[in-house]
């Protein structure tokens, strides 16, 4: 494969120096008006290197003629996108190209870039084969063999946390780089006088949800949980009027953006994360920001941000971590998410295409 080194050597910081002006495309399946995790560190990545003087272009679904996603309508599929995704890329001129999903414009990605012997990185943010098992029964296995095959052209693939790198590795993905992840600590920020006796009129504690509404975030888990005071859900998705249905008591928003969002996070007691395939989670340090502790079951995503810090409590009994999550200091919940920064996030995706620089030189 022809390696685009320029950006590799242009995205490299030479003699303690901000690397040279990078023309980058990021092509993504998932883009506004979604609203989840993918989409935000995306929109965060852009902002940020381009206040760091490069250009990036993103190719979304708005860009194309498409269709909703079966089961999911607010999630747009590009139709027939191979040669109109060829254009724009060219007409970019990049010197790097990242794939962010593997949907429909991320494959004609990468079989542009595979035909014509470009390099490009990669990145696993979503667990689909986990997803599709959920919904439609798929078979772990065969989904698995489609994201091996996808990613394994690439540069490299990046993940954001540990243990999702080492399992990756497990299933033969090759060794993926670390890309973690940062929080606006602007926007999410404690907010003392939203915690007085009511909120919205809501009975407290106030048990927060806030992402999907979807059945792999298993939100179930959470509303069938007796807890003391109210259970608020934040967030659109297939499950919503389902779940609205069976839990009347339950608080619905709807998704909520900018300050209405972060006031629900700072306002809450407890941030509940009842999701077991996330493989990060961005809403849990969007509510430590806030001053918002987190009850979460001890897995993959909770685990990899939280670990032992005591901002949290990981339990298989989620009620047990939800009572015990609101004795926790806000205090300390808001310093420990003061570690993470969106500005590092963008240095690292550019290390990132110097370390794959770096690996594929050695490997010739």
């Amino acid at each position: 494969m022809r390696l685009t080194r320029e950006a590799y050597r242009l995205a490299k910081p030479a003699h303690g120096q901000v690397g040279q002006h990078l023309r980058i495309v990021v092509v993504s399946d998932a883009a506004p008006p979604q609203v989840n995790g993918v989409v935000r560190t995306l929109g965060e990545l852009k902002r940020h290197l381009t206040a760091m003087g490069h250009e990036v272009t993103s190719i979304t679904p708005d860009q194309f003629s498409t269709l909703p996603m079966p089961s999911y309508p607010e999630i747009r599929l590009a139709l027939f996108p191979g040669r109109r995704i060829a254009r724009m890329i060219e007409a970019a001129n990049p010197h790097a190209i990242h794939i962010a999903t593997e949907g429909p414009l991320g494959l004609a990605a990468r079989n542009y870039c595979v035909k014509r012997g470009l390099a490009f990185s990669t990145s696993f943010h979503t667990r689909f084969g986990e997803y599709l098992h959920a919904r439609i029964g798929f078979p772990l296995r065969w989904s698995y063999t489609f994201l091996r095959w996808f990613h394994a052209p690439a540069a490299t693939i990046m993940v954001a946390t540990t243990s999702l790198q080492k399992e990756l590795e497990e299933r033969g993905f090759g060794r993926p780089s670390i890309w973690s992840r940062g929080v606006d600590t602007e926007l999410f920020r404690p907010r003392p006088e939203l915690q007085g006796e009511h909120y919205l009129g809501l009975e407290r504690p106030v048990y927060l949800y806030v992402g999907r509404v979807a059945v792999e975030k298993n939100i179930d888990a959470f509303l069938q949980t007796e807890l003391p005071g109210t259970k608020m859900i934040v967030g659109e998705g297939p499950r919503l009027e389902h779940l609205r249905r069976r839990h009347p008591q339950a608080h619905f928003t709807g998704a909520l953006f900018g300050e209405d969002l972060a006031k629900a996070y700072a306002a809450a007691d407890c941030f509940v994360f009842p999701s077991r395939t996330d493989t990060f989670g961005l809403v849990l340090i969007e509510a430590l920001a806030s001053g918002t502790p987190v009850a979460a079951y001890p897995v993959q995503g909770p685990l990899d941000v939280i670990g032992t810090e005591p901002v949290a409590a990981l339990d298989e009994d989620l009620k047990a971590a939800c009572l015990l999550s609101i004795r926790t200091p806000r205090g300390d919940a808001r310093q420990f998410a003061l570690r993470f920064s969106w500005q590092a996030c963008a240095q690292q995706f550019l290390s990132n295409l110097a370390l794959a620089d770096d690996a594929l030189l050695e490997s010739r």
